[in-house]
């Protein structure tokens, strides 16, 4: 396995959205091992570094939260995605798509260029 990487700013919170689009309601600990293992243990995410960015999302409308029991019957705070979640998931992942899409022009070989 190769080394953790740092996630860029702003992917936390599209990578919280798309796991709450994905698998539903989710308290905070599923939701940062639900990315770890989608990043292939790439990530390591954890919760000092998850709770301001829900907090955020909340905030901004994006989620909402309840509390309720985990499988292990303790008490937590659950998470869903709103409607307002799900169009800024849909503009975030166009944004990144287009991103990413400029840069592996600049990161491709020089094909025919001079």
């Amino acid at each position: 396995m190769g080394d953790k990487v740092d996630v860029w700013q702003g992917t936390l919170a599209l990578m919280v959205l798309k796991t709450l689009e994905t698998l539903g309601p989710l308290h905070g600990y599923g939701i940062a091992r639900r990315i770890e293992q989608t990043s292939g243990r790439q990530l390591l995410i954890n919760y000092g570094t998850l709770y301001p960015a829900l907090v955020k999302l909340e905030q901004e409308g994006y989620i909402a939260s309840e509390w309720g029991v985990s499988d292990n019957k303790r008490k937590a705070r659950y998470y869903r995605l709103t409607r307002a979640g799900r169009k800024q998931l849909a503009r975030e992942a166009r944004d990144w798509q287009q991103a990413n899409a400029i840069l592996a022009r600049f990161l491709s070989p020089a094909e025919g260029r001079s």
